[in-house]
């Protein structure tokens, strides 16, 4: 693990970017969820307290979860302000104290209410998902490299699949590109997939899940979602079932990767997780034994997405250029993490790339989610047995 110490720690003033999330984002989602249900004058008082003290006050603990967060930082950041404590502290801290002031956790009739869900549905439901899921119908006989490509770009998924068939367009906007080693990966075993976010994001995820399983790359799969609602749009299970009852009702090739994905669940091929941990403020290398002990027994573990990555490079400014398979290299099993970038963690570039996106573009490059990055740390130690040949997602002819 390369020297933390010349890596610090993002706090909420590290930067323009994480200042503009607590300051600016944090409150239009306040006023996002205030205005997607007609919460009463209880959720209206806790939701104006939560806009205050996440502004201008400070951490405190909230009642009822002390001994739970107090295990997660709690005690070490009370008392101090949301900007001064490290960001993806700050950030998951805001997130439970939101579903605390709408009553998600009850006892009470708002309790399970996802206050994020008619967003989540009003994406997943948009007649961008029809073009989406419509572009299906148009890939080849090997879809592996336009399935991988709209898994990535996640919500630009039709964008990922027209480009992934165009010859060498794919990479355009690719910062990092190990798809090449994700075949001698797939090959039989199980795969785990730590999912991002809900809607037009998670049908591309289930997409390429579906043909893994169909063409036997995989015999398994487990797709690890949030427990609860989390940094407003990322998966819970409510959120799988939503996306495989539109992949089921769609026309042409979704829905029969619907059908595919519907099947595998009933038969246990196909899994889903809500681990505590993954809404957890910290690292994946602080994950418990049990969490461990399930990537150590994947052929492979993909990590989806930017704050996916973030926990698992560690939330740090690393120097662009830090090998991936440094900051990985505690990891039980191969991973891989397929990310839109849109904060400032980035590792595993090639110096020359930074220099030209820097002379290009300053540091928008990093946050404004127009460049994406597939890295692999195989393990060579964590090989896998033979399986079948064909389509292998992301291999270059």
């Amino acid at each position: 693990m390369p020297d933390s110490a010349a890596a610090p720690v993002i706090l909420g003033t590290t930067g323009p970017f994480p200042r503009s999330v607590l300051a600016e984002r944090h409150p239009a989602i306040i006023r996002q969820v205030r205005d997607a249900f007609p919460y009463g004058p209880e959720q209206q008082r806790a939701l104006d307290e939560l806009l205050l003290n996440c502004t201008e006050g400070v951490v405190e603990p909230l009642p009822g979860d002390a001994d739970v967060w107090r295990d997660l930082g709690l005690d070490t950041y009370a008392g101090r302000s949301w900007f001064d404590v490290p960001w993806l502290w700050s950030e998951s801290w805001f997130y439970r104290r939101l579903l605390g002031a709408v009553g998600y956790f009850g006892p009470g009739p708002w309790q399970g209410i996802d206050p994020f869900r008619p967003v989540k549905l009003a994406e997943l439901d948009a007649g961008e998902t029809d073009d989406e899921l419509a572009a299906l119908d148009a890939l080849d006989d090997d879809p592996g490299p336009a399935l991988l490509h709209g898994s990535l770009w996640g919500n630009r998924a039709d964008l990922g699949f027209r480009l992934a068939a165009e010859s060498g367009e794919a990479d355009f906007a690719l910062v990092a590109d190990d798809s090449a080693a994700l075949g001698p990966l797939l090959r039989g075993g199980t795969l785990c997939l730590v999912a991002d976010n809900a809607g037009r994001e998670l049908v591309p995820d289930l997409l390429l899940i579906a043909h893994l399983l169909d063409t036997g790359r995989v015999d398994r799969a487990v797709l690890h979602v949030k427990p609860y609602p989390y940094y407003v749009s990322d998966a819970t299970t409510a959120d799988v079932l939503d996306a495989l009852r539109r992949l089921t009702a769609a026309p042409g090739a979704a829905a029969r990767y619907g059908r595919t994905l519907w099947s595998a669940m009933a038969d246990g091929r196909l899994a889903v997780r809500a681990h505590p941990f993954s809404c957890a403020p910290l690292p994946y290398a602080e994950m418990p034994g049990d969490l461990r002990a399930e990537f150590a027994s994947a052929a492979l573990t993909i990590f989806k997405g930017d704050l996916n990555y973030r926990r698992l490079v560690g939330d740090r400014r690393w120097p662009p250029t830090t090998p991936f398979a440094d900051v990985t290299d505690w990891f039980p099993g191969p991973v891989a993490a397929l990310r839109t970038l849109k904060s400032d963690v980035v590792t595993g570039l090639a110096a020359d790339t930074v220099a030209a996106l820097d002379a290009a573009e300053r540091q928008r490059w990093r946050t404004a989610g127009t460049h994406a990055l597939i890295q692999v740390n195989a393990r060579p130690s964590a090989a896998t047995p033979a399986g079948p040949a064909g389509s292998v997602p992301g291999a270059r002819a």
